[in-house]
């Protein structure tokens, strides 16, 4: 039953394409086998919505009158990379405003950011940009202050070098103090276990090996479409995996880029870590074409089947350990609790699998009424070794 992207794409042309998430996947297989239900979908919706801090976005801000050749800049005091060109910055979603005392009052609050700059943008909001160069013949003016908004912008798009990781760490606090990581707050002697995937929705773990996610893949990126641009930074596809091709530690990872004037900040939230920093949470979107039989085994992976590492952040994680305290499924984990060292240790996610299951909806929302064609990847992340 191979068919093409062209294929499938023709049939959301026609209106006749049947699209399921990557929940609903998972019984449809149990009920007919994955021959039948590979015949009956032409695509898997699979999505992530997380805190995920190599996040930011490029903003080409226009020319001011007279014109200013930027060199340093900050958007409501968040300082922002200047330097590429005259009016063109990107902002980070983890910087901090200038007067921030970070963790010199700790643990430090991190109450506003890169990411709460993107999302107030993105809002509509106004923000404060403070830019100053030096002056030459043709940028005469040597410094500004002044507000902005995205819709004044020539460009502004989100371009992000690291986003849906397949696969993360179970953090866990063996020392006898609370710990304030991007994991979250950790209490002391396994008083909590913290987790950031959304399991059988995640993207790269609906597609284990990238066969149909590369380079140039259309998504759901922040309320808006985007696109893949390359494998993400650490990008480490030949990781270990247990037999279903499912990687139980950090392995793939996705660059991306999308319009940001068409996005939502329902999906792109500025957040804060208590002790740790500010981040963006964004929610992502993968369509998978069901291109053979194959795609439909590995989408219709089980939360029971996935596996990640537990890893102590109080000592292990930051002197770069190897040490592994144990393994644990996405079932156990969304269960609310996790036996570690004969204790029942209580479990939260970071990711949020409820809003994961609503950019499931979106997604495939904007496929059936033909808002939405999958595109054909120029080439495919590598995957399995040859």
């Amino acid at each position: 039953m191979p068919r093409s992207i062209a294929e499938i794409n023709e049939k959301i042309k026609r209106g006749k394409a049947v699209v399921v998430n990557a929940e609903e996947i998972i019984g449809l297989v149990e009920k007919k086998g994955t021959e039948a239900a590979a015949r009956e979908v032409d695509v898997v919706t699979t999505a992530t919505f997380a805190p995920m801090c190599s996040s930011g976005a490029f903003l080409c801000v226009g020319h001011s009158k007279p014109r200013i050749k930027i060199q340093k800049a900050w958007l409501n005091d968040v300082p922002v990379c200047a330097g590429l060109a005259a009016v063109d910055l990107y902002i980070g979603a983890t910087s901090l405003t200038k007067t921030d005392p970070a963790n010199r009052i700790y643990p430090g609050e991190f109450r506003y950011g890169g990411g709460h700059v993107i999302e107030d943008l993105v809002a509509g909001k106004k923000v404060r940009l403070t830019a100053a160069g030096y002056k030459t013949d043709c940028y005469p003016l040597g410094s500004i202050d002044t507000d902005i908004s995205l819709k004044n912008m020539n460009e502004a798009f989100i371009f992000s070098p690291r986003n849906a990781c397949q696969n993360y760490n179970c953090a866990v606090n063996l020392s006898d103090k609370i710990i304030y990581t991007y994991m979250g707050i950790l209490k002391p002697h396994l008083g909590n276990a913290n987790y950031c995937s959304a399991g059988q929705l995640s993207p790269l773990l609906n597609d284990p090996y990238y066969r149909t996610i590369g380079l140039g893949s259309r998504i759901f990126l922040g309320g808006g479409i985007g696109y893949i641009v390359g494998e993400g930074t650490q990008h480490s596809p030949h990781q270990p995996r247990k037999k279903n091709g499912m990687p139980f530690v950090p392995a793939g990872t996705l660059a991306v880029k999308g319009d940001l004037k068409g996005m939502n900040a329902k999906w792109l939230v500025g957040s804060s870590f208590l002790g740790y920093g500010a981040t963006l949470t964004v929610g992502i979107g993968v369509p998978i074409p069901v291109i053979d039989e194959e795609v439909i085994k590995f989408a219709a992976v089980k939360d029971a089947d996935i596996w990640t590492q537990v890893i102590d952040y109080s000592h292990d994680y930051p002197e770069g350990s190897s040490r592994i305290l144990g393994e644990v499924n996405y079932q156990e984990l969304k269960s609310g609790n996790i036996t570690l060292k004969g204790k029942s240790v209580p479990a939260t996610s970071l990711s949020s699998y409820f809003k994961a299951q609503e950019i499931c909806e979106v997604l495939k929302s904007w496929i059936l009424e033909g808002d939405f064609f999958l595109t054909e990847p120029v080439e495919f992340l590598p995957g399995r070794k040859a």
